[in-house]
């Protein structure tokens, strides 16, 4: 549940938020440190056992508490895979007559990860780790759940044999925005003072090789880098995520000072609360230019502040977008970004206003929390109503 670690646990935050409004119960166990600060301001019940041991995360603390406490539910959903929370709920919550789980793998089968020049070692593993373990978490579940069109049929190709018992799309939604405020703007320019009210475009998430932030700031010094510093109105680039400390974090900011102009790249660390609405209000457009992205939270939460996004078309909602004209989608090179940056800056002023309002009609017709918890419940709610109808 550590905000730092992505998308997932946000997405399990605002869904349950949307679950206990129905008097619906929700618990969440996971493998975190109990002392962990992110969980003091928790108001759903989190049953933290401790990290567990290596990558795979072993904790046999876990298989003790899901063989005592799994009566208590009527569904389980498996958040991820390829770790034994997965391994160990499928050997116990598998069988005939005990309760439902459900895996909501959050892109973790995308072929990407497994295709990937720099994961090859890694995509080794987990085939065997397909054949020996995994395909009988995913064939034992009641069924698979999917954020969107594109990751359900993206899944289907990865690993063989794949027999989930069936797939469903339910979505995957985002809480609405704080309502914008001049307080908002004002926490963010605290936090970026180096901007002095000049356009920027904003990247926000993990600064991973997933991302392809070296991608995006090549791009931009592309298309920007012959603007010089003193030109006020030249549009500058926001980073904003946590990663600057890794090495490719170290990497990515010298590529940065080496390669576009001095003052035009913005470094804020982590944003949350205040600063990061204020960000995605001000941001000229918000720009993801990752070789995977399940979902992309964080673009359908720019969305929701009526904010572009500039994105590649290896983030799975790319036809939503380009359907919705809530921006500009491009390969996931540095050609491709590059293009996409050209044709923002090359954009009309009625074509922004437009793109504006796409963003916020896109977000309220495929993206809102409501709609997403609706269809999830629906379907968590299917084999109650099966033992109902049996005579």
């Amino acid at each position: 549940m550590d905000p730092t670690s992505g998308g997932p646990c946000q997405s399990i935050r605002n869904l349950s938020g949307r679950f206990s409004e129905q008097d619906h119960d929700v618990e969440v166990v996971c493998l975190d440190d109990p002392n962990s600060s992110y969980l003091a301001c928790e108001t759903l019940p989190i049953h933290a056992l401790g990290t567990g041991l290596g990558p795979w995360r072993y904790n046999p603390s876990l298989q003790q508490w899901l063989e005592k406490n799994l009566p208590r539910f009527d569904a389980v959903i498996l958040n991820g895979l390829w770790q034994y929370p997965g391994f160990v709920l499928s050997r116990i919550a598998g069988g005939p007559n005990i309760t439902p789980y459900y895996v909501y793998p959050h892109g973790m089968l995308d072929p990407w990860f497994q295709f990937a020049r720099n994961r090859r070692l890694k995509a080794i593993r987990n085939w065997f780790y397909w054949k020996l373990f995994e395909q009988q978490v995913i064939r034992r579940a009641e069924a698979v759940l999917f954020t969107c069109d594109e990751e359900m049929r993206l899944a289907r190709g990865t690993f063989q044999p794949y027999q989930p018992k069936r797939e469903i799309n339910v979505g995957l939604g985002v809480a609405e925005p704080l309502p914008r405020t001049q307080a908002l703007q004002v926490s963010f320019e605290q936090k970026c003072a180096g901007l002095r009210g000049r356009p920027y475009l904003l990247f926000l998430g993990r600064i991973h090789p997933k991302k392809g932030v070296d991608i995006l700031i090549q791009a931009y010094a592309a298309v920007y880098g012959s603007k010089s510093d003193s030109q006020n109105s030249s549009t500058c680039l926001v980073i904003a995520g946590p990663g600057l400390e890794t090495k490719y974090g170290r990497e990515m900011f010298e590529l940065a000072a080496r390669t576009c102009p001095p003052g035009s790249v913005h470094w804020t660390g982590m944003l949350t609360g205040d600063d990061k609405w204020g960000a995605l209000y001000g941001a000229e457009a918000f720009v993801l230019t990752s070789h995977q992205e399940n979902f992309g939270i964080a673009v359908v939460e720019a969305l929701s502040c009526g904010t572009p996004v500039l994105i590649s078309n290896q983030v799975n909602i790319w036809r939503e977008i380009k359907e919705d004209n809530a921006g500009f989608v491009g390969d996931d090179t540095v050609s491709g970004a590059e293009q996409v940056l050209r044709r923002w800056e090359s954009r009309l002023p009625e074509d922004n206003m437009k793109m504006k309002r796409g963003a916020q009609l896109s977000y309220g017709s495929r993206f809102s929390v409501a709609q997403a918890a609706r269809n999830l419940l629906a379907v968590l709610e299917e084999p109650a109503k099966r033992e109902t109808c049996q005579p």
